[in-house]
């Protein structure tokens, strides 16, 4: 079983960098493909990124792709998400999210696909 909690999140301006954190107990994180999804106000969450196992492959939403960067640090057990280039729309409850996955580093897209989730931090973009 592992635990997953969420750090980094806050209120920011439009053009502004955010990194978030998401550190992971209780279990052999390299087992885990690592994801990252949001959920705006009246929205259905959605992936934003996922980064394989051993951090050599990532994974990304058109939506964020060029700005944000998803990142991990084995040895930590903790994976990151660099969000530059911040936008309003960007405004969500960011969730991680590890999906147990020892025998394959496929990056999957739909959060039925994840295992365990942390509880969200809340990022809010003002201009």
């Amino acid at each position: 079983q592992v635990q997953l909690v969420e750090s980094g999140g806050g209120l920011v301006q439009a053009g502004d960098s955010l990194t978030l954190s998401c550190e992971a107990t209780g279990g052999a994180f390299v087992n885990y493909v690592m994801g990252w999804f949001r959920q705006g106000p009246g929205k259905e969450r959605e992936f934003v990124g996922g980064i394989s196992r051993k951090g050599g492959q990532t994974v990304y939403a058109d939506s964020i792709k060029g700005r944000f960067t998803a990142s991990r640090d084995n040895a930590k057990n903790t994976v990151y998400l660099q969000m530059n280039s911040l936008k309003l729309e960007d405004t969500a409850v960011y969730y991680c999210a590890a999906d147990y996955a020892p025998w394959k580093n496929t990056i999957m897209s739909g959060p039925e696909e994840y295992d365990y989730w942390g509880q969200g931090t809340q990022v809010t973009v003002s201009s």
